[in-house]
């Protein structure tokens, strides 16, 4: 199922000689016997993240098309069309209209950015700081024929490097939750935007249901945590005391997960359906077979050492996830929209 990604990661042989230190050093980030700890990935979350995109974002493509996020969703509705009602709420909730221009906080590969400027006409600019997902982000508008709408540029979110209230509003997919400095980022995101224009978010949180004293939680967060390249995974109180303090009125907050219908859990792409091929790959069947394809390719030397690690820590985040969401203690939609005060 995942063979096409493997193939096309490990054809350049740049990427074949890296694999094994680059699993090795992202890792380290999470090895508490050796340093790993939340200082430590704070402090080196530009390499880590690097890494950990290097390593995985061809396989989130298999699996996860261009939209890296998740989305509550009703009965009766395809994953995918949920993605895209959510990135359209998203569009609304901000007023987007032609003219406008909008920053998208970690793009990833744009497929939020496309899907948004479509439904908008807004012109959209996002920031990311890794070099494979731009060069994707690139050839995707172009393909899509939205490079007039849609550019990403090289950049970090904690200092965009760029002009005093640039954008007429911003959002951000799943990605703040990578920021070392849940207020630096914030803050940052707050100069960059108009006087009067509106942030929305969906930001991954521990709920009120994470007892920080559970051996279980806290396995439970560390596992997402290492997984998914997180510092260290925010409260849905400090998320909210981090917008105040970075200057923002917060207008509405609520979980979005909590939207979803009982037979249709955010997670449950994660768990398995049947209902398409790309369905069958987020599941824990596709994740099992792919494990035992990658182990092989690397037994034969076909695929670089340290692949199986990469495949392993993939599906030992999704069950995490899974985990977190069947207790409740963890959210990946706390939806936020704020605003920068009008001068």
């Amino acid at each position: 199922m995942q063979e096409q990604a493997v193939n096309r990661f490990y054809s350049d042989q740049r990427t074949r000689g890296r694999v094994r230190g680059a699993i090795n050093e992202y890792l380290g980030f999470f090895d508490e016997s050796n340093g790993g700890d939340v200082k430590a990935r704070q402090a080196g979350y530009t390499t880590m993240i690097n890494h950990y995109y290097d390593l995985v974002t061809d396989f989130y493509e298999q699996a996860w098309a261009q939209s890296f996020h998740f989305a509550p969703r009703f009965k009766g509705e395809s994953f995918d069309s949920s993605l895209a009602r959510s990135e359209h709420t998203f569009a609304l909730k901000l007023g987007l209209a032609p003219g406008m221009k909008v920053l998208d906080v970690g793009c990833g590969v744009g497929g939020p950015m496309r899907n948004i400027a479509r439904f908008s006409g807004a012109t959209i600019e996002g920031v990311n700081n890794n070099d494979y997902q731009l060069t994707k982000v690139r050839k995707y508008n172009e393909a899509a024929g939205l490079s007039d709408l849609c550019s990403g540029f090289k950049g970090d979110f904690m200092d965009l490097q760029v002009p005093d209230e640039k954008y007429d509003a911003a959002y951000a997919f799943e990605a703040t939750c990578h920021a070392p400095d849940k207020v630096g980022a914030f803050k940052e995101i707050h100069r960059a935007l108009k006087p009067g224009g509106l942030f929305a978010a969906y930001e991954w949180c521990m709920t009120s249901k994470f007892d920080p004293n559970d051996t279980e939680h806290q396995r439970i967060k560390k596992g997402i945590e290492e997984g998914d390249s997180l510092p260290d995974i925010a409260t849905i109180p400090h998320t909210l005391e981090a917008l105040g303090a970075a200057g923002f009125e917060v207008i509405e907050s609520h979980d979005a997960a909590g939207a979803c219908d009982p037979e249709t859990p955010w997670y449950l792409p994660l768990v398995g359906e049947t209902n398409s091929l790309l369905a069958l790959r987020r599941g824990r069947h596709g994740r099992f077979l792919a494990r035992r394809m990658i182990r092989t390719l690397e037994a034969l030397r076909i695929a670089p050492k340290g692949s199986t690690e990469v495949s392993q820590m993939l599906g030992a985040a999704a069950e995490s996830l899974i985990a977190g969401g069947e207790l409740g203690i963890f959210t990946p939609n706390y939806f936020f929209l704020a605003r920068r005060p009008a001068q």
